[in-house]
């Protein structure tokens, strides 16, 4: 039986289950107050009575219409009271309850809009401090949800540009040869070969940026001395420098303190800001600096390359971004010029577009901070710190 009620009383609506919970605490109150003072106040009224007559008054043969009459005016003013308590509190519950209630629908109507794809829906702030801050919440959730989506969208359609370039090369050069408009020669197969590789780049390069984003890359975060790191790089990156290119200088000191790192995550950072700095500076320098400031290690890449606008910074760490927004497909090449379309050209120094927004994770999930610095014509300076121990 009792758990016949208990189920009951849980299929009733919050509206009603919140109007029958102050009612119930209004009767328990009603009711302790009526039984406490049925007992308690005709006794105390005799105690009252008797010191009177102790100073003299002789109420001995009055006593007993005395403590009658009490009991009719205290029952008279009880019953006054409950029902004028009674009506108050109970039209105050059902206010407050159909408050309540009026928020929370708000919010279940707000809620089935977003599900419903409608991302722009918010919810109203409220009266009450405890709804208000769960519509905030709700609020700042919607936005990063609706962040989210954005991204999303914008990734598919940057996935499907991407991909439709190195595609479309390959198709132009296999319908050519099928057809029998070009020759089979070892350019042609080096040239499908590149745009294989661009694809898996861009795939692998797509791959590690939705784990970093994600949260599951692995990142093994240890106190590492990172200058054995840093000459490693200068020197294999040295080697891959022409005479006539950029000169690759360290400037580091020759002691450095220890960081919070993963050093392999770190060196792909690395890996990623000088293959950047490389391929946009053709003459000058490229200089590694590092310094400590405070509790972090700064390590700054330094280029005296052809740099990159004002008005384009704030879109350097994006996915695809480049300076150049071109952005139509690239056509099939000419077999007989043996050129490749500006474009394309830019395409092939740019990489996949997406290296930079890894790095930009990947020092985030070590506890860091990744900035850029740069001036048209002048060159750009990318540095990041990561947390001294």
């Amino acid at each position: 039986m009792k758990n016949l009620d208990w189920r009951w009383a849980k299929s009733l609506p919050l509206a009603s289950r919140l109007f029958f919970s102050h009612l119930v605490v209004m009767i328990v109150g009603v009711l302790s107050l009526v039984i406490i003072s049925k007992v308690s106040s005709p006794r105390f009224f005799v105690l009252h009575l008797e010191r009177l007559e102790q100073r003299g008054y002789n109420l001995f043969d009055i006593r007993t219409e005395l403590v009658d009459g009490f009991e009719i005016a205290w029952r008279r003013s009880t019953l006054w009271s409950v029902l004028v308590g009674a009506t108050t509190a109970g039209g105050l519950s059902y206010w407050v309850s159909r408050l309540i209630m009026q928020r929370l629908i708000e919010m279940e109507n707000i809620t089935q809009k977003f599900a419903a794809g409608q991302f722009d829906a918010r919810l109203p702030l409220s009266d009450i401090p405890e709804l208000n801050r769960l519509g905030v919440s709700f609020n700042r959730m919607a936005t990063s949800i609706k962040g989210v989506e954005v991204r999303r969208r914008e990734l598919i359609g940057d996935m499907t540009h991407e991909l439709r370039t190195p595609l479309t090369v390959v198709r132009g050069y296999l319908e050519e040869l099928a057809d029998g408009t070009i020759e089979p020669s070892p350019e042609i197969y080096l040239r499908l070969a590149k745009e294989t590789k661009r694809l898996e780049r861009l795939v692998n390069d797509l791959q590690e940026l939705s784990k970093a984003e994600a949260g599951y890359l692995p990142i093994k975060i240890q106190s590492v001395n990172l200058r054995p790191l840093l000459e490693s790089l200068v020197e294999k990156f040295a080697d891959q420098l022409l005479d006539d290119g950029p000169v690759l200088r360290l400037e580091c000191p020759p002691q450095l303190p220890t960081v919070l790192a993963d050093i392999d995550r770190t060196e792909q950072v690395l890996v990623n800001l000088l293959g950047n700095a490389i391929s946009y500076t053709k003459n000058g320098s490229i200089t590694i600096r590092v310094w400590t400031e405070a509790s972090k290690l700064w390590i700054a890449v330094i280029d005296t390359g052809v740099g990159i606008a004002k008005e384009n910074l704030p879109y350097v760490f994006e996915r695809f971004w480049r300076a150049d927004k071109s952005r139509a497909p690239v056509a099939p090449h000419a077999p007989n010029s043996g050129k490749e379309s500006s474009l394309e050209a830019a395409r092939q120094i740019g990489g996949t577009g997406i290296g930079l927004t890894i790095s930009r994770r990947l020092v985030e999930l070590q506890g860091g901070q990744i900035e850029v610095e740069s001036e048209l014509g002048l060159g750009s300076t990318f540095r990041f710190f990561l947390p001294l121990p």
